[in-house]
């Protein structure tokens, strides 16, 4: 019979890296339950009681950010990894804030994530780079940090931006730039 320490819940919605996640953590001992949206990743929560949690940043139809203190009010004690191919600064400090334990970029496999999960404490001997961060990746940060402080709004972020909402929506279609 599974532990409920053994018990995952995956919120993502690319269906192929939940079941290849999925399929891996359930070969070494988790029972694991995914759900593709919000509403769907709260009603899992409350009925399986999960311990741990993979909350996928950006989701098709809202926001793993703010899912995440709602999913942390159905299961308190819940451990929440953030995973996102969308990574910033500013979405990685207020998921910290709002209760997640670590945030992943991804690609993420099995092994990061039960890592993501072991590591509770800070490691004060991270390696700080030598290089700052390039005018490209400043300007990405610079534009997540402005959509979080307008709630994912793309319109009202372009106007605090000064920038057309189209030349806004092509830019946050690109992946963000790693230097």
């Amino acid at each position: 019979m599974q532990t409920q320490e053994q018990r995952l819940l995956i919120v993502d919605d690319d269906e192929m890296f939940c079941h290849v996640l999925s399929r891996s953590l359930t070969r070494r001992g988790f029972e694991v339950v995914i759900a593709h949206d919000a509403d769907q990743a709260l009603t899992l929560a409350a009925q399986h009681k999960p311990t741990m949690a993979t909350l996928d940043l950006k989701l098709e139809n809202s926001s793993g950010l703010k899912l995440l203190p709602d999913l942390l009010a159905v299961v308190p004690h819940c451990h929440v990894v953030v995973l996102t191919g969308y990574s910033s600064i500013a979405t990685a400090v207020e998921a910290i804030k709002l209760g997640a334990m670590n945030y992943l970029c991804k690609p993420v496999d099995a092994d990061d994530v039960l890592t993501a999960f072991e590591r509770e404490d800070g490691d004060p001997n991270i390696e700080v780079a030598d290089n700052p961060p390039s005018i490209n990746r400043i300007t990405w940060e610079h534009i997540q940090k402005v959509l979080q402080e307008h709630d994912g709004n793309i319109s009202a972020t372009a106007r605090a931006l000064g920038m057309h909402r189209r030349t806004l929506q092509r830019k946050l279609q690109k992946r963000p730039v790693r230097r």
